[in-house]
């Protein structure tokens, strides 16, 4: 396929799956697509979609787990699945469950404060718009790089936020990015609609040796020896799910992208 068509048919898709959607891509990706294709130094393959899609299904499940960022051959699913609507449609399951799961709880007074656990970056935010023009979808920006430049919230995530704030739970906003950056992510916070929050906790510095999982493992127990209660914990990563004090229930967004240990 002619590269003027590729990026045009790809540009239509975006176009049209979006507004299906509901909402529209930020910062006008859809004329960012040909420079992306460019920057990547890859065409977009249309084979082994079958395989890619279990590809998927392996690592969403945590069945596959020594990866960092999907496989070349994948280039042209991942371009579908992020740019479509179907990556929407799936984080949108996701929340709906998490607030039928929140509507329904019967939490006793015990004088502990009941929060929700948000991941930030493709949880809370959405970094499309730092991939596409910047790196292409295979070279993963870095905690610091997102901070940057403002990112639109993902619109499940901030759905599901505005409801449990109607049920009276309050939110903890838990990331890895590092505490230079506060004053920068909590004005793109604000900015894009997450309002008022209990906490933002973040990693002291750069030199954090320990993993993720390790990072947000040792947060978490900080706050429930302390008056809060996790009642649900939301994130793209295991890593943001798996360890202790993950709360009562926990959901996982999509993310084929990029593997956060």
């Amino acid at each position: 396929m002619p590269k003027m068509l590729l990026s045009f048919f790809l540009a239509t898709v975006l176009a049209a799956t979006s507004a299906q959607a509901g909402y529209e891509y930020p910062h006008d990706i859809t004329n960012k697509i040909s420079l992306l294709r460019t920057k990547s130094g890859a065409g977009v393959s249309f084979v082994d979609e079958e395989w890619c899609l279990s590809w998927r299904f392996g690592i969403e499940t945590n069945n596959l787990v020594d990866w960092a960022m999907y496989p070349e051959e994948c280039e042209g699913y991942i371009w579908r699945y992020m740019l479509g609507c179907q990556y929407e449609k799936d984080s949108k399951v996701v929340t709906e469950e998490a607030y039928e799961y929140a509507k329904n709880l019967n939490l006793p007074y015990d004088g502990k404060i009941h929060v929700w656990v948000f991941d930030i970056d493709e949880t809370a935010l959405t970094n499309l718009n730092h991939f596409i023009p910047k790196h292409g979808f295979r070279a993963k920006p870095s905690n610091n790089e997102h901070a940057l430049e403002e990112s639109p919230a993902l619109p499940a995530t901030l759905e599901l936020y505005k409801k449990l704030g109607t049920l009276g739970i309050k939110v903890v906003f838990l990331s890895l990015r590092t505490e230079d950056l506060r004053t920068d992510t909590e004005n793109n916070l604000r900015n894009v609609g997450y309002e008022t929050w209990e906490k933002v906790i973040l990693r002291p510095d750069s030199n954090y040796a320990g993993t993720s999982l390790e990072f947000k493992s040792g947060q978490r127990k900080k706050l429930e020896e302390s008056k809060y209660r996790i009642v649900g914990n939301i994130g793209d990563q295991w890593s943001d799910l798996l360890g202790t004090n993950s709360g009562l229930r926990t959901f996982k967004l999509p993310n084929p992208i990029y593997h956060v240990n």
